[in-house]
């Protein structure tokens, strides 16, 4: 038909399998395997439904204000959005517009070449080294910008600081993203580098170590002239974005810090001691320093194992991309939900000697 000449055509980004069963086993989508921190329903008990009537504060300023306070920054330095997700297609909108392609690895978060092709922003993806490791020479030739997760996704490495610093060093015309969904769980955050760099923007979400993904709340910080062109876009895209609930439970959430090292203390424990077992049967894997760990086994092919662990009802993630696909992304649930998952490879894997 005539009016399909005019559709924008873009090849959807394909998020992780979202099972409903009794007695499941979901490590597919690096969910936090814990509830909130306590305030959180707290809150949710106190809450007046007579104010959802009400449009929400589109500043969202509660919530940036315990952010900047947390990560001791201004509140003209934060901005929030549904999700990092949001955050990030932001950051794509704002800065990326220049005729130059942008770069970023090219085993990676897979939303990134979506965006680019949603918002018709050319792109170039950089090969990771035969170690799943970032090269930052790579990032020293013409660009329009730079986005890299840190830790990565889907392989779980950390790049050291002062790597993430080579590129930013090398880039000062352009703005640098570093997507740090899975930072909480090891590794030095690049916030360090906000007072040397303006260009650095750090995008962070609550939907993995804060245990909120079914709220939606992501969060970037920069530099006051990087947040404020941010700011500009999303009212001129959607005044507000970010709904009641979330801005007041996301406040909880930031408050109890206690509770947010407890529990990614006890992520971290539980991906140390899988690691541990998966070697012994057989797998290698990148060290990972997120809430997942990115596996291959010596011998048996990935899918075969992702297709017999679906048919127990473990949900891990795979994806049949060049490079990637003799890989399972399996997140770390808790201590039981682990176990359970290396009692059945053991008995599968026992199967296939």
């Amino acid at each position: 038909m005539k009016w399909e000449d005019n559709v924008r055509r873009v090849i959807p980004y394909v998020a992780g399998e979202q099972p409903n069963k009794p007695n499941m086993i979901k490590l597919n989508t690096n969910e936090c395997p814990y509830p909130p921190a306590p305030g959180v329903e707290k809150r949710t008990a106190e809450m007046n439904c007579d104010a959802l009537r009400l449009y929400p504060d589109s500043n969202t300023t509660p919530l940036v204000n315990a952010l900047a306070e947390y990560y001791h920054v201004q509140p003209s330095q934060v901005f929030v959005g549904v999700g990092s997700d949001d955050v990030i297609a932001m950051a794509f909108m704002t800065f990326f517009n220049g005729n130059e392609p942008i770069l970023f690895p090219d085993v990676t978060y897979s939303f990134y070449d979506v965006w680019a092709d949603l918002y018709r922003i050319p792109y170039k993806t950089c090969p990771l080294d035969d170690d799943w490791h970032i090269r930052p020479e790579d990032y020293k030739q013409p660009n329009g910008g730079i986005i890299f997760p840190n830790p990565n996704a889907p392989t779980g490495l950390l790049e050291d600081l002062a790597v993430v610093e080579e590129i930013l060093q090398s880039n000062r015309d352009v703005i640098v993203v570093v997507d740090e969904a899975y930072i909480d769980f090891g590794g030095v955050s690049a916030l360090s580098l906000l007072d040397k760099y303006d260009n650095l923007l750090v995008v962070q979400t609550f939907s993995k170590s804060r245990a909120m993904a079914g709220l939606r709340i992501g969060f970037c910080i920069g530099s006051e002239k990087l947040i404020k062109y941010m700011n500009d876009v999303k009212f001129s895209f959607n005044s507000y974005t970010m709904n009641l609930p979330s801005q007041l439970l996301g406040v909880e959430a930031v408050k109890d810090d206690k509770y947010f090292k407890e529990t990614t203390g006890k992520i971290v424990a539980t991906r140390e001691w899988v690691k541990g077992e998966l070697k012994e049967l057989g797998f290698t894997f990148p060290d990972s320093m997120a809430n997942f760990i990115f596996a291959s086994h010596k011998t048996v092919p990935a899918e075969e194992i992702f297709q017999a662990l679906r048919e127990a009802d473990i949900y891990v993630r795979y994806w049949n991309k060049p490079r990637i696909s003799n890989s399972l992304r399996i997140t770390v649930g808790t201590d039981e939900e682990m176990r359970c998952l290396i009692d059945f490879l053991k008995e599968y894997l026992k199967d296939k000697a």
